[in-house]
């Protein structure tokens, strides 16, 4: 089922990054946290981050997300868990340049939540933090172009990822404007390869 959103991310009140992995970090009926990092830690309106807990992690970062949750992945979200598998990683955590929940991109809000991204930056630095050389996957292809403030945002998430040494990787065939491929529809064997991330914010 798709996920539409009911309400701008700006009439909710949000859970604070920290507040949703303190959450994440309770054990929970709905699914088993020592497998799952899930914040917030139920479904809603936004996610901040999904993904299996392990010692080498790959970071994948789409636009948006979806209807994915633990134990229920949708289709993008088992493409990245099979890529990070067969590329020599040990779990997956899916990130996204926007938190706010859509299924269809187009049914993104208009304007950003300046809320909803500060901590969805403070989501970002957390999960690179817990790597000791942090691999980040840029997968979020031309649907950057959807949304003015999309390229903004990936802009601070580069610069955050500049603080903590991360190495930028994409899979598949580049788009013609530069954009990396989205993780469908990619050869269940497809090796990651370096991509240069400040190069390609100079076309943005």
């Amino acid at each position: 089922m798709a996920h539409v959103p009911t309400v701008a991310t700006t009439e909710l009140e949000l859970l604070t990054f920290r507040q949703a992995l303190e959450a994440a970090n309770t054990p929970s009926e709905e699914y088993d946290i020592q497998k799952w990092l899930y914040a917030p830690n139920f479904y809603s309106e936004y996610r901040y981050l999904l993904g299996t807990r392990g010692k080498n992690p790959l970071i994948c970062i789409g636009i948006n997300p979806s209807t994915a949750k633990p134990d229920a992945l949708d289709n993008t979200l088992k493409s990245v868990e099979r890529i990070a598998l067969g590329n020599g990683f040990d779990s997956f955590l899916m990130f996204n340049v926007y938190a706010q929940r859509a299924t269809s991109p187009d049914d993104m809000e208009k304007v950003y939540n300046p809320a909803l991204h500060r901590e969805n930056l403070t989501a970002f630095r957390y999960i690179l933090s817990i790597s000791d050389k942090p691999a980040v996957w840029a997968a979020w292809g031309a649907i950057i172009e959807k949304r003015p403030y999309l390229p903004d945002c990936v802009r601070d998430l580069v610069r955050a990822g500049e603080e903590f040494g991360a190495s930028w990787y994409c899979a598949g065939a580049i788009t013609k404007k530069g954009h990396p491929h989205h993780p469908l529809y990619l050869r269940k064997d497809e090796k990651l390869r370096p991509f240069d991330v400040k190069a390609y914010l100079e076309t943005l």
